[in-house]
């Protein structure tokens, strides 16, 4: 089935914890991840609300803390800035689409904003005292984001959640035909994630080796 496939391209790929520093990050995911799973359950279009709300965050903080720190030191950033920026402004474009399609009721948008204080400012000081683990978090919690879009699609491909037309915004934004449907948004937006998943792990990587701006 072309499903088994997509799962297998995407979810196979995890870093496996190689010190104290992954190992405390990849468990402070899955942490984070239990109160969702229970609250949120099967309704994925409200859970990606808030959680993307979270991911927004990280690349706008990570990237304004890059920022500093290459105007302190004088330096070239070696791009880090503006793909932060870009993930944290691809992240608000997931927001945006998820709004248009579970139309989030006003306890989830209070949720929202709660969760952004909270998670704003405990990523901040992570980063600024540990960038390492904060780029290995966020790597874990796209893991997690990949893992989380495979099953909501899962649930489209049995039948058990509507795959309605795609909202105008996403459309446009990914450059979908007219016809697309929810299946086609949740498909490139679990491409995003992968690929942040991917970059975060690699600058994670970078900072162990010495190669960081």
């Amino acid at each position: 089935m072309k499903h088994d496939v997509e799962t297998t391209a995407f979810e196979t790929v995890h870093h496996v914890p190689q010190d104290w520093r992954d190992r405390f990050a990849f468990r402070l995911v899955k942490l984070m991840r239990v109160v969702p799973d229970k609250f949120f359950a099967k309704r994925y279009g409200h859970r990606a609300v808030v959680l993307e709300t979270v991911a927004a965050v990280p690349g706008m903080v990570g990237g304004l803390l890059q920022h500093l720190k290459a105007l302190r030191h004088i330096r070239d950033d070696q791009g880090w800035i503006k793909e932060l920026i870009d993930e944290a402004d691809n992240e608000r474009m997931h927001l945006m689409t998820f709004i248009q399609i579970a139309q989030p009721s006003r306890f989830e948008r209070f949720l929202i904003m709660a969760v952004q204080l909270i998670f704003y400012n405990f990523y901040f000081f992570l980063y600024l005292f540990a960038p390492r683990i904060a780029h290995r978090v966020v790597g874990y919690l796209e893991e997690e984001a990949v893992t989380s879009y495979t099953q909501y699609l899962a649930e489209i491909d049995a039948g058990h959640i509507e795959n309605i037309p795609a909202p105008q915004i996403a459309k446009a934004y990914w450059n979908l035909p007219d016809d697309a449907r929810l299946r086609d948004v949740v498909v490139v937006i679990r491409q995003d994630e992968a690929e942040h998943r991917d970059t975060n792990h690699m600058f994670a990587d970078k900072i162990i080796d010495g190669s960081a701006p």
